[in-house]
């Protein structure tokens, strides 16, 4: 069986552009371990790698993904641990400083809760983890309200990166080091179609732009 081409390509593409650029990166990082500040939450749709919108150098996010970017609460019986395993580990092992959960426009998965569309196998592995956007979806204005189908799919991304700052909230070791103001939490928005960034501000209840005159100046000129 083939090792997929397109890996091998890129693999020999960051051999002669970027491992000269960051070797001596590498060489520090492998020596002295690993020392992100900041968590990215995001999704693994393949659209929205945080590494590339974030413009990261190796070492700089320490990065945990799922369907749909959910944080389960916290679970002492140990259920759902994948993620709670890797936050575990950011936040006591790694001491980072920033967690910052990443939403995503036209997301497959809160599609599929939002649509109750049929499992994809026996086990429906993806319903059952969708589950948890439920709380999201009650704490919002039901589709009918909604202008449309799209309207009502872009808050329901929007409410779920809400939802999951609650969720980390429920994690004894993240509200102590928060409210030690050791730690800080962010919801963040990225537009798949436009590359705009937005980022919820808690005072307000609104997710604002992030250079947002910059970004509109960049696709004017490549409209």
């Amino acid at each position: 069986m083939a090792f997929p081409a397109r890996l091998i390509e890129g693999y020999r593409l960051f051999l002669s552009n970027r491992l000269p650029v960051e070797q001596s990166r590498y060489r520090e990082l492998a020596e002295a371990g690993q020392s992100p500040e900041i968590v990215v939450i995001g999704c693994c749709d393949s659209r929205v790698s945080p590494e590339v919108i974030f413009d990261a150098r190796p070492g700089e996010l320490f990065v945990i993904r799922n369907v749909a970017n959910l944080v389960p609460p916290y679970t002492p019986d140990g259920a759902q641990r994948a993620v709670s395993a890797a936050l575990e580990f950011a936040v006591l092992a790694l001491k980072v400083r920033h967690i910052v959960v990443l939403g995503h426009a036209r997301c497959g998965g809160v599609r599929a809760f939002a649509e109750r569309a049929e499992p994809l196998s026996p086990s429906d592995f993806v319903g059952k983890w969708m589950e948890l956007l439920a709380p999201a979806a009650a704490a919002i204005a039901p589709e009918r309200q909604h202008a449309s189908f799209a309207d009502y799919l872009d808050e329901l991304e929007r409410a779920s990166v809400i939802h999951a700052l609650d969720n980390l909230m429920t994690f004894p070791c993240v509200r102590a080091l928060v409210e030690r103001k050791r730690l800080q939490l962010h919801a963040a928005h990225f537009d798949v179609a436009t590359g705009q960034l937005s980022v919820f501000d808690p005072a307000t209840k609104i997710f604002g732009d992030i250079a947002g005159a910059e970004h509109r100046r960049l696709s004017a000129r490549h409209m």
